[in-house]
């Protein structure tokens, strides 16, 4: 499973998140993302990819593409 379909996965499934909004240009509060559940989509996605993500700030501004793509980036360092 690809990382952008891994945190669709999250977002459908702990989150409620309707499958057709979930795209790259989507900002995250368009997904009805607080910052609460940011927080929350942050240690999900840390404990199933075994990753850290302390240092990543989010913001529900920030598109579902960056914080693949932040994601990315720590899982392959």
């Amino acid at each position: 499973m690809s990382t952008s379909e891994e945190i669709s996965a999250l977002l459908v499934n702990r989150f409620g998140t309707d499958p057709d909004a979930i795209r790259p240009e989507a900002p995250l509060r368009q997904l009805r993302l607080d910052s609460l559940a940011l927080e929350e989509l942050r240690l999900l996605i840390e404990d199933r990819m075994d990753i850290d993500l302390e240092d990543v700030v989010l913001s529900s501004r920030d598109t579902l593409g960056s914080l693949v793509a932040a994601v990315r980036t720590k899982a392959g360092a």
